[in-house]
């Protein structure tokens, strides 16, 4: 009607609802085609309210005005993205599923100007002539590990598959039984070989695999060696293994080449961050690996990517085979692995300029002192049904990296005030925190909602986060 007004039981139509100015307002921000389908879905809402009311139409809302706020509510939760940022407050720095690592500035801003402009992506500047995207990474990979040679793929598991299709193909793959390792997806390390074409001749036992193991396979039919550092679980008691440089001697000997998938990969001592030691990809390479693979966004801290360093002669057969078009990397993780990269040049400043190990390597101290300052907002924002509270923790640096190591750290730990019904509230409190604005992830321990402080760096936004749950009701 045109004076507003709304007749129980009748719907407007289309066009009617067109003419509404938050209607002219949506065509401006979402296209009239988007807001046409999402009026039409929000009408067939009201029209089957209206055939369940039983009667009682005039407690349906259906007037042209309430079905257009209607449908500017459900454009705006298309309109959210899918990837969205979150709040990892669940104590795990590098958390497969929230992303692994975070890039540093350099590395964003590197990626930045890669989707703005065009780049020397596959030209020479110096020769003026088609060049090789590798060459973009390959003298900073060479540098910081002390290889031949270096070349780059999408991944770590990529890495490993076209090492192994190069060398392996048709041929035995000599693996100790122990480092037949399964990771995060049920990738597993069989049947990556097997996809590889590689025979898979495993030696040794779970727990002990000695020298004279590898000796014994080795045969005319023999492709390579493959030594893979079981990142995410260790053996521990009666066991053996055989050291890089062992098996690189034996290999030379017997003129088998020698591949070392150190999984996660770092360039730096672990161990001046208070860490344990984790062997170096320049480590792996002194003891006379032929080629080791590494990721780039785990320990590294950079964005995915999956790097082979080792003797010039294998890395061109690499870049020969024709897997390697499928694998390879584009232009704007280029630019961010590059820039991270270049971080590690400066070592001494590199936790403060690279998240990774600047979260890795943050002190108790500093995590307590925060927790103490955002409790109040917390309190507020869960009080009167749930409880607050500062709270020790352990961190764990994730992806499959020194997986027996803890952190030291704290956070803030949320209970249930009642006396019963606590795992229903705990869940309801948990699906609140996740569906903020920007959602906050945090861990379930001991009957209460953990929220490990280690990687919270956005103090003032995460508070401000908070008076949406206040707001919301949810935690009342």
């Amino acid at each position: 009607m045109g004076d507003g007004r709304t007749i129980p039981g009748r719907i407007p139509s289309v066009d009617e609802i067109l003419k509404t100015a938050a209607a002219v307002d949506a065509i401006d921000r979402f296209g009239r085609p988007s807001v046409v389908d999402a009026i039409r879905r929000s009408a067939e809402d009201v029209r089957a309210s209206l055939a369940k009311a039983n009667g009682h139409a005039a407690s349906v809302k259906s007037s042209a005005e309430s079905i257009m706020t209607s449908a500017v509510a459900r454009l705006e939760r298309q309109a959210e993205p899918n990837a969205r940022p979150v709040f990892n407050l669940t104590g795990t720095i590098l958390h497969t599923n929230l992303g692994r690592a975070i890039l540093a500035e350099a590395a964003i801003e590197a990626a930045t100007r890669a989707m703005r402009e065009a780049m020397a992506l596959e030209f020479d500047l110096a020769e003026g002539r088609r060049g090789e995207r590798d060459g973009l990474v390959r003298d900073l990979l060479c540098e910081l590990t002390g290889a031949e040679d270096a070349t780059v793929v999408n991944n770590n598991a990529a890495a490993v598959l076209l090492a192994l299709n190069t060398f392996g193909r048709a041929r035995d793959v000599i693996i100790s039984r122990g480092e037949l390792i399964e990771i995060g997806g049920s990738f597993r390390m069989p049947e990556i070989m097997a996809r590889a074409g590689t025979r898979l001749v495993e030696v040794g036992t779970t727990n002990r695999t000695h020298e004279k193991d590898y000796a014994a396979a080795i045969g005319p039919k023999t492709g390579l060696i493959l030594k893979v550092h079981t990142s995410n679980y260790r053996i521990e008691g009666f066991s053996k293994s055989v050291s890089g440089k062992a098996l690189a001697e034996l290999a030379h000997a017997r003129q088998v080449p020698l591949i070392n998938d150190l999984g996660s990969g770092t360039l730096v001592d672990l161990a001046r961050y208070g860490l344990v030691h984790e062997q170096t990809v320049a480590e792996a390479v002194a003891e006379g690996a032929d080629l080791v693979t590494f990721s780039g966004d785990k320990l590294l801290g950079g964005p995915q990517a999956g790097f082979i360093v080792g003797r010039k002669e294998l890395i061109a057969k690499l870049n020969k085979n024709p897997m390697k078009r499928a694998l390879r990397m584009d232009k704007i993780r280029l630019a961010a692995v590059e820039a991270t990269l270049r971080l590690y040049r400066d070592p001494d400043r590199l936790a403060e300029r690279l998240p990774t190990l600047r979260m890795m390597a943050r002190p108790r101290q500093d995590i307590e002192t925060q927790a103490a300052r955002i409790l109040p907002a917390i309190t507020a924002a869960v009080a009167p049904r749930y409880s607050a509270s500062v709270t020790p923790c352990a961190s764990q640096i994730g992806s499959g990296a020194l997986p027996l190591e803890t952190i030291p750290s704290a956070g803030i730990a949320i209970g249930f005030a009642g006396p019963r019904g606590r795992g229903r509230a705990l869940a309801e409190l948990v699906t609140a925190f996740r569906q903020l604005p920007m959602p906050v992830i945090g861990r379930i321990e001991d009957d209460t909602f953990v929220l490990d402080l280690r990687c919270l760096e956005d103090e003032a936004g995460f508070v401000r986060n908070l008076a949406q749950l206040r707001r919301g009701g949810d935690s009342q």
